[in-house]
């Protein structure tokens, strides 16, 4: 394509999407006028006019009127009107989503042969062209891993009754782009549109509860049902296809190395309605919906393989696997009446072993005993269409199947469990004192603890017993291994495998969960001495002074001769989870990341020394505050000699709905990730590390201890921080949003320590600042810097060649596009000092402009985001809109909060706030 023809292919995909927007604000347009009157679309468009024209030019009458015409509004028109606001950028964001779909098929219809950068084909053509040997690939295959843990982390400020609507509205808006649509079905379309926007309007966007785990868990269900159990096989099928065009004269069947992970049900940190029957309930509600999707896809399957025996010829092992069936169910003439159908028959029989799966009273051989004993009738029956040559059958219905099957067993996704290190604590100092082994096992020394520890995972004794009656709490925490135990028993033991220990500080926060394993035969010695463990705990390293011990503490694990018989001696692997999210909020942003990266090598080198490879778990959030960012650049954001047995990564709240309600994006998202796996495999096979790279990380060192002081200064040492921020921010509020079972601070303290990391980040985005996000990196930057001329050139230089760098810098400056100080003003007129407000603004709003100066100097751009114009343009486009809700915000904020002064509340007032925070977040596309 030329580079004509490229550019009036993006304007018109640009204008398809502008259509889109106008499209879908003119019918918002008509519902208002149905639902308010011309008097609500009138305020609204006189807002929205105002807002646009202070955003092209700051001009203090401007800026008067918008908001006299705001704190003019009676409480009945400003509800509707923030609803207005609020539901356009859903809308908007329909609108873009749709387009990144259409852009890709525009690519792939109009390039020809040419493919596609960041497919999973390019990367294949890649080995291929650098004459990457068929075992080589192979070897990569093998070696790369990839799970994506979806979490229950309350990001997700919309309502799943929404997103259903969104999804319908999506699926209309797509149709648009048919070309042979009639006028009158072009009418039609636009009605159903109309009827979905009015039913958008009048959907309660808030929730009246909180929801329950339960109700969190089948929301993540959600995404496998419709989405990942689509479209994760097709990213298989895609790679098969493309292993098989350029390397034509092999065999290929991809091991599973892209999954998807769960902690909702499992992850009771700080979450006391996560309880071992909820964890229970969720691996039952996992097993339920596979089994169902299975037993669906066989439906469909039964309906296509039509084959009479009278004109094929089936192989001789399907027909004896009938025999079988026939002598296990019978006749069963109910089931598929045609005999002359041997297909349909096979699979009525799977469909019955299917539905008594799960289930207690059938017999034990009219039901799978395991997901493998599916899977070896499903290549029964691909074996016997090959050999009547229909191929394409087997290619389409059987191949997908037996994939999926590999991919989500019977029990969906694994979950993970993970509690805080002080609760393992508080159950072994009981377990142990009731025992008369120890008086008070929390005041040992950890090298006490160790020594303990180590002795009694060594011993067979149990150090528990059924008949001694302990406190709820240390009963709780060993149902939780007893459930695991049982779980793996009936659902497998890819079901449950990893404990995670949030705020790990020590070794002994692992060997107690080890010993709690132990008790119940997670862990056990056999007669011949060898170890079977079908648990691993998992340490997470949260924050700066954690990430500094990380690698003496797995050192010292290691070496324990009971602990690391627990780890599959024939190839030793260990999981470590590595938080971005309270380093984030421990360190600031800057520290955050080079800390991480730091322990990252650390960690990979004393692996290494231990002969232990390491599979390390991040735990990044959605916003650019804990360490969010598109998942393919999450990849490759590491050192890739670090990628070691695989990597795991959070995906969490608003990112699900953003990544996986269209099979379309999740598609792309998932390619693009497969992309960066095999391209970091096999950069890590050959590591070329920028010649100067030791040079710059001593100057990044230094950057990093500059940025932690800064940000410590404000954050921890400033006396009247505190009260800034929980005055001029939502903080309050945020926690009244029902967005989550989770309690959003740990022992319901008020302390900055045991604030969550989510609500910190949320309650920054709302008022404007995105503080954690950017915070100290222009100070940092500026102490190397020092105004001379040959340091600049050297930052530049860093930017350019150094993939480490160039991330933070843009990670930066996506913080800084999406910040906006002058809004963020607005929000200091909440404290109750305004010299508290004025002096902490000012603080902050000289370190932004600094920031912003140094990027732009770096990067040699002439604005933030020149780098990417689509984003640029979609936040300044959306700014406008978006001023509207924080004005409002403030205004309620200030009435809301004079009212419970009083010790009054006022519901209304309170919902209004709520639909501003809905507003904001749907908006500036981040919660928390």
């Amino acid at each position: 394509m030329s580079d004509n023809e490229s550019i009036v292919q993006k304007n018109t995909t640009n204008n398809l999407l502008r259509r889109d927007v106008r499209f879908l604000g003119h019918i918002l347009g008509e519902v208002l006028v149905h639902q308010g009157g011309n008097e609500l679309l009138a305020v609204v468009e006189k807002i929205r006019e105002l807002s646009k024209s202070l955003r092209a030019q700051y001009d203090p009458a401007i800026y008067a009127e918008i908001k006299e015409t705001i704190n003019g509004l009676q409480p009945e028109i400003r509800h509707q009107v923030i609803r207005a606001f609020a539901i356009y950028f859903q809308l908007v964001n329909i609108a873009e989503q749709n387009h990144r779909i259409r852009r890709k098929r525009d690519y792939e219809r109009s390039s020809g042969e040419t493919v596609q950068p960041g497919s999973i084909e390019s990367i294949v053509q890649r080995l291929k062209q650098n004459e990457i040997s068929y075992q080589e690939v192979q070897d990569i295959l093998q070696e790369i891993s990839l799970e994506l843990v979806i979490t229950a982390h309350p990001t997700e400020a919309t309502r799943r009754a929404v997103l259903d609507i969104h999804q319908r509205i999506s699926q209309d808006v797509i149709l648009l782009d048919n070309p042979t649509l009639t006028f009158r079905e072009r009418e039609n379309l636009r009605e159903k549109l109309l009827a979905e926007v009015m039913t958008l309007w009048q959907t309660d966007e808030l929730r009246n509860r909180k929801p329950t785990v339960i109700d969190e868990v089948q929301n993540g269900m959600y995404y496998f049902d419709e989405t990942l159990f689509d479209v994760l096989p097709e990213v298989y099928q895609e790679l098969e296809r493309c292993l098989d065009k350029y390397y034509p004269n092999e065999t290929w069947h991809v091991p599973s190395f892209l999954k998807f992970g769960s902690w909702i049900g499992g992850d009771r940190d700080g979450n006391p309605s996560v309880t071992s029957d909820v964890t229970w309930e969720t691996l039952e509600l996992h097993r339920g919906l596979a089994l169902k999707k299975y037993e669906a896809i066989l439906a469909d399957v039964m309906n296509h393989l039509s084959f009479s025996k009278n004109l094929a010829e089936i192989s001789e092992e399907l027909q004896n696997s009938i025999e079988v069936d026939k002598e296990v169910f019978g006749p069963r003439t109910e089931l598929w009446s045609n005999n002359d159908e041997p297909y349909r028959i096979k699979l009525a029989y799977m469909i019955e072993r299917v539905r008594n799966t799960g289930n207690a009273l059938a017999e034990s051989n009219e039901k799978y005993a395991s997901p493998d004993e599916m899977i070896q009738d499903l290549y029964i029956i691909e074996r016997s269409l090959r050999s009547h040559f229909a191929d394409f059958a087997a290619d389409a219905y059987i191949k997908k199947l037996i994939r999926q099957v590999e991919l989500f067993g019977f029990h969906l996704a694994t979950l993970d469990i993970r509690q805080h290190s002080r609760e393992h604590e508080l159950a072994m100092t009981e377990v142990l004192k009731r025992t008369s082994i120890v008086e008070d096992y929390s005041q040992l020394s950890e090298k006490e603890k160790i020594d303990l520890l180590s002795k009694l995972l060594d011993e067979p004794r149990p150090i528990t017993s059924p008949y001694m009656k302990y406190t709820e709490s240390t009963e709780e925490c060993l149902n939780v291994y007893r459930n695991i135990y049982k779980a793996q028993q009936e659902f497998g033991r890819n079901c449950l495998h990893s404990y995670l220990i949030s705020m790990t500080c020590g070794a002994s926060d692992m060997l107690e969960v080890m010993v709690f394993a132990k008790e119940v035969g997670l862990y056990r010695k056999e007669e011949d001495g060898t170890v079977v463990s079908t648990i691993q705990s998992v340490p997470l390293f949260e924050t700066i002074d954690d990430l500094h011990e990380a690698p003496e503490i797995m050192n010292t694990l290691l070496n324990i001769p009971a602990y690391r018989a627990s780890l599959n001696q024939a190839a030793p692997m260990h999981e470590i989870m590595l938080g971005y999210s309270d380093s984030n909020k421990d360190g600031g942003v800057i520290t955050a990341n080079w800390e991480l990266r730091v322990a990252l090598r650390e960690l990979t080198d004393m692996g290494n020394k231990n002969g232990v490879k390491l599979k390390f778990f991040h735990g990044r959030g959605g916003s650019l505050g804990r360490g969010g960012m598109p998942l393919n650049r999450s990849i490759l954001a590491q050192p890739v000699d670090t990628i070691g047995s695989g990597i795991k990564i959070t995906e969490q709240g608003e990112v699900l709905s953003s990544r996986y309600s269209l099979q379309g994006i999740a598609y792309r998202s998932l390619e693009q990730a497969t992309f960066s796996l095999i391209k970091g495999a096999v950069l890590a096979r050959n590591p070329e590390r920028p010649a100067k790279e030791t040079q710059w990380e001593a100057i990044m060192k230094d950057i990093s201890e500059t940025a932690q002081n800064k940000y410590q200064d404000l954050i921890f040492r400033d006396k009247d921080f505190m009260t800034f921020f929980k005055q001029s921010t939502p903080l309050p509020e945020v926690g009244e949003l029902n967005i989550g079972s989770r309690p959003s601070k740990r022992n319901n303290s008020d302390r900055f320590e045991d604030l969550r990391a989510i609500p910190w980040v949320f309650a920054w985005t709302q008022s404007r600042y995105l503080l954690p996000a950017w915070y100290a990196a222009g100070t940092a930057l500026q102490t190397f810097y020092q105004n001379k001329e040959e340091n600049m050139e050297v930052l530049k230089d860093m930017y350019e060649n150094w993939s480490f760098f160039r991330s933070m810098i843009d990670g930066l400056q996506m913080a800084i596009a999406k910040a906006d100080l002058l809004i963020a003003k607005e929000y200091g007129s909440l404290l109750k000092e305004s010299d508290i407000a004025n002096r902490i603004y000012e603080l902050i709003s000289t370190e932004y402009n600094l920031t912003s100066e140094l990027i732009l100097q770096i990067t040699g751009q002439q604005e933030i985001l020149d780098n990417v114009p689509v984003i640029q343009e979609s936040i300044r486009l959306r700014n406008p809109y978006v001023d509207p809700l924080s004005y409002l915000q403030v205004d309620l904020l200030k009435e809301l909060r004079a009212i419970r002064e009083t010790d009054q509340d006022d519901a209304f007032l309170l919902r209004e706030v709520l639909l501003t925070i809905n507003g904001i977040a749907a908006g500036l596309r981040n919660t928390g």
